[in-house]
């Protein structure tokens, strides 16, 4: 199961809101090493007990990676208490994505 996607309309309930911490894959349609990060993601999410994952597309949602500062994909953002506590941009392997989440 891939990571919900999510719109701008739901950031603020489903991750700004959250008790949990997100993780946030900011990606796109276009992008190849998206593609190779995308599986990864898939699989922490089905994983996931106490934190959450969404996926942003840039494409659909620009004001959102704006808002963010996203200028390179795919970024992941790791959202605590409403703050984005950590980041990283690139393709990471699961376990440095899991220690973002720490």
């Amino acid at each position: 199961m891939a990571a919900e996607k999510l719109r701008g309309s739901d950031f603020e309930a489903k991750v700004l809101r959250s008790d949990l911490p997100v993780l946030v894959d900011f990606w796109a349609d276009w992008c190849g090493p998206c593609k190779m990060l995308s599986p990864v993601v898939a699989e922490i999410a089905e994983e996931a007990k106490d934190f959450k994952v969404y996926a942003v597309n840039v494409d659909e949602e620009p004001e959102l990676a704006s808002r963010y500062g996203i200028r390179s994909i795919p970024s992941l953002l790791v959202f605590k208490n409403g703050e984005i506590a950590k980041q990283s941009v690139g393709v990471i392997p699961k376990e440095q994505i899991l220690e973002l989440l720490k």
